[in-house]
């Protein structure tokens, strides 16, 4: 009887051994089939740009100072006039001037009766020379004295700086004016070494400044340094703007766009690319024939707009895993969408 009860309980313990076995393999989930969608790589014509920041500056700046102090007799004009070439803007005394002007009217009748006297005989060839270089000299002096006291402008710009006022005695210790031209403008361009060959006078270029937003403007590059600053290694170009509009102003923040160019590359949509974690890596999913993915380290170039541009490790015409990259390993079967 106990031996026909143990085979029972046997038995039972087996069927329901059996049962918690079918339940666990039924519980055991099915390997699933991520889902990706790709995109095709072109190769097309790659403009190569970089965008630079630098500073509007005036074309030329002049500081308008007389050669010796004296007293200001009168002031022309005033901070943010705009003033054209030999505009007189100041006038310093005039005492010295006045005298010489006397004593060259007198030299100038004196030197036309010499000469008249010269033409007839009555004087030698030497007194008359010489009459005639005095009057030069005196002459010359006169209009250096005349150029230091009347103060003209030697450029057509804006008036930026005013250092002193009417009847000030001027002490030399800071220019009277300063006058910067604005038409054309110019901006100096730090552009990097590696850009070197790639850039020549008369390249053109656009630029854009954040107190005129929406506007762009086009100038070119007038003068290349022919240097390279060991510490940054950048290179310093010119860049000239017409700016006929005076809408440029010096001390603007500018960026300035330079086009070095294009060269046919390989381009994909930016979701394509993931960094590697902890590194400056960039890798791509490249869809194979078999419906696996290749894990594909690659170079970058520029990026433009949502696409960018790849140097190195990757083919025209490859499709490659534009969403659903998360989870993804190198042989892994993939399902399109």
């Amino acid at each position: 009887m106990k031996s026909k009860m143990a085979t029972i309980l046997a038995l039972l313990t087996a069927v329901a051994c059996g049962s918690n076995e079918s339940k666990t393999e039924q519980a055991a989930p099915a390997a699933v089939t991520p889902k990706v969608e790709v995109a095709e790589a072109r190769a097309r014509a790659v403009p190569q740009e970089s965008t630079y920041a630098s500073t509007v500056e005036a074309y030329v700046v002049n500081n308008i100072m007389p050669q010796q102090g004296g007293r200001i007799r009168k002031i022309n004009v005033e901070v943010g006039d705009y003033v054209s070439k030999g505009q007189i803007l100041a006038e310093m005394d005039r005492l010295q001037l006045d005298q010489l002007a006397l004593q060259i009217q007198n030299d100038n009748v004196e030197y036309e009766r010499l000469k008249s006297l010269y033409q007839e005989g009555g004087v030698s060839k030497s007194d008359f020379e010489a009459a005639e270089l005095g009057y030069k000299v005196r002459k010359s002096n006169y209009d250096n004295v005349e150029e230091n006291t009347i103060l003209r402008s030697p450029i057509t710009g804006y008036v930026t700086a005013r250092n002193f006022d009417v009847g000030d005695m001027f002490s030399m210790s800071a220019p009277l004016f300063t006058v910067q031209q604005v038409v054309p403008v110019k901006l100096l361009v730090g552009i990097s070494e590696s850009e070197y060959t790639k850039v020549k006078k008369g390249d053109a270029v656009t630029l854009t400044v954040d107190a005129i937003p929406g506007k762009t403007f086009h100038g070119k590059i007038e003068r290349l340094y022919p240097v390279i600053d060991a510490a940054t290694h950048t290179f310093k170009a010119e860049v000239v703007v017409p700016n006929a509009d005076k809408v440029l102003r010096p001390g603007m923040y500018a960026r300035v766009l330079v086009n070095f160019g294009s060269r046919n590359s390989v381009v994909v949509p930016d979701q394509a690319l993931v960094k590697q974690e902890g590194t400056g890596t960039r890798f791509i999913f490249v869809l194979q024939e078999d419906g696996t993915v290749k894990y594909l380290p690659v170079k970058t170039g520029r990026h433009i707009g949502t696409e960018y541009e790849i140097t190195e490790g990757l083919q025209d015409g490859w499709k490659v895993v534009v969403k659903g990259q998360a989870g993804l390993r190198d042989g892994m079967k993939v399902n399109v969408l």
